[in-house]
């Protein structure tokens, strides 16, 4: 099978790898599309590396059907259409994958598209709802509102009732914001976030969803309410800073650091199945979707990483291998 694979120092290149074969408890996906993620970014430029038993080519979520089941398997067919949350691998033309990561693709979604929404829904579901307990009537501050992340965190939040903030670094990307259901818009760029946010709501946020680190983190705290929740998933600013432990015991503030990647399989299928009983139906019913910026040949990875890094983007960027559905 064709696969893209990291060649040092920093490039990526298309390869041939033995197909892989469905071990206990998991299924063969022949890939249509692969989600484009800064965690590939940072495996390119060596930053990140595959967690240990996971492929070493770059792919954290994928979309397609399922070609193999393993042994134990059961509950799924050959030939289904699927998505998938994955440890790494996805940037090839099939993959096997724990049957406890895999997602059916939801009704209405086109099933290239649905290679948007493992990591996407399972990150911010995770994070802002089940870690962060965001609760109806609260207010969500998103930095990076833009991304693929903020899409999804917005969309979810403004679903379940919160009022979502959001910081992007243009009016445009921030316009987008708002069509998803942004109520507070602040261009990074032009404007402190701290002061918009608590011209809105003097008490401050409740939940802060950040991907910027170092730099933020006295600010995130500043713009916190009294019991609010500090979650970083991302270090894209750095990874060092002062904390005021004193500002964290009289407001009662959480703070939370977490990643996905590296946890056991049995936490991402939890994750995975609680993202399928709340996120699915959402889903399923229009008022969530994948957003989608650009698809791209499995053979144009580098360009793809290369709009990312850029920030241009709005939502997901995906790479296609050009496979069908089974006939």
């Amino acid at each position: 099978m064709r696969v893209v694979i990291v060649d040092p120092p920093g490039s990526l290149r298309l390869a041939e790898l033995p197909d892989p074969v469905a071990g206990p408890g998991e299924v063969v996906v022949r890939v249509a599309a692969a989600g484009v993620n800064r965690a590939d970014v940072m495996q390119r430029q060596g930053k990140y590396p595959s967690p240990p038993g996971a492929p070493e080519h770059p792919g954290l979520e994928v979309s397609g059907w399922i070609e193999e089941l393993g042994p134990d398997v059961s509950g799924w067919q050959v030939g289904e259409p699927v998505c998938a949350l994955l440890a790494g691998g996805g940037y090839g033309e099939k993959v096997a994958v724990p049957v406890g990561q895999v997602l059916p693709v939801p009704q209405g979604v086109d099933v290239v598209d649905a290679a948007a929404l493992p990591e996407v829904t399972c990150t911010v579901w995770s994070n802002v709802f089940t870690l962060a307990g965001l609760r109806p009537g609260e207010l969500l501050l998103v930095h990076g509102g833009s991304s693929g992340i903020g899409t999804m965190a917005v969309q979810l939040a403004h679903q379940v009732g919160a009022r979502v903030a959001v910081t992007a670094g243009s009016d445009d990307k921030l316009a987008r914001c708002a069509e998803l259901g942004a109520d507070v818009l602040v261009n990074y760029r032009t404007e402190d976030f701290v002061e918009r946010v608590r011209e809105v709501e003097p008490a401050g946020a409740d939940v802060v969803l950040d991907v910027v680190g170092a730099p933020y983190l006295a600010r995130n705290l500043d713009v916190l309410a009294t019991g609010g929740r500090l979650v970083v998933i991302a270090t894209q600013g750095g990874t060092r800073a002062e904390l005021d432990l004193g500002l964290l015991m009289r407001q009662r503030i959480s703070l939370h650091g977490t990643t996905l990647r590296a946890r056991p399989a049995e936490e991402k299928a939890a994750v995975v199945a609680s993202v399928r009983d709340h996120v699915w139906p959402l889903v399923v019913d229009g008022g969530v979707r994948p957003v989608v910026f650009d698809r791209l040949p499995l053979a144009e990875a580098a360009r793809a990483h290369e709009v990312l890094e850029g920030s241009s983007h709005v939502g997901k960027l995906l790479l296609t291998t050009g496979a069908q559905a089974p006939a």
